[in-house]
């Protein structure tokens, strides 16, 4: 599966915005799908993560009651709402797939997920 992502930019502190990561390929309904994120000198950490179906979620702790993941199967996307936005969350966001878990499974580590996007810088100036 090919990941697609955007939505990312310039936000004051308070704000919100909704990434999106489209994918291609067959395979999206049976991909446990994550956001990543990676500030500058930072390692990558996942912030959400949801599984096959969308019944199961993760969130990282310092955006839960922030951030939600949800995911559209039918339209190959999977998205994340950020709100109350902090300057700490300025990243380049990145979605990522595990195209081979079951259901129930979500990841939240970077070995777990074999597909990768691009990456989108999200700035959220104080």
């Amino acid at each position: 599966v090919q990941l697609q992502a955007s939505g990312g930019g310039l936000v004051q502190a308070g704000g919100s915005l909704r990434l999106s990561c489209a994918a291609s390929g067959r395979t999206f309904s049976r991909c446990a799908m994550a956001w990543f994120r990676q500030a500058p000198g930072k390692e990558r950490e996942c912030v959400a993560a949801v599984s096959r179906g969308g019944g199961w979620t993760y969130y990282e702790e310092s955006v839960k009651g922030r951030f939600t993941i949800s995911r559209d199967n039918a339209e190959k996307t999977v998205y994340l709402h950020m709100n109350s936005l902090k300057p700490e969350d300025t990243a380049v966001y990145y979605c990522a797939a595990n195209d081979r878990a079951i259901l129930t499974w979500l990841g939240t580590s970077r070995s777990e997920h074999g597909n990768w996007g691009q990456g989108t810088l999200v700035t959220v100036s104080s």
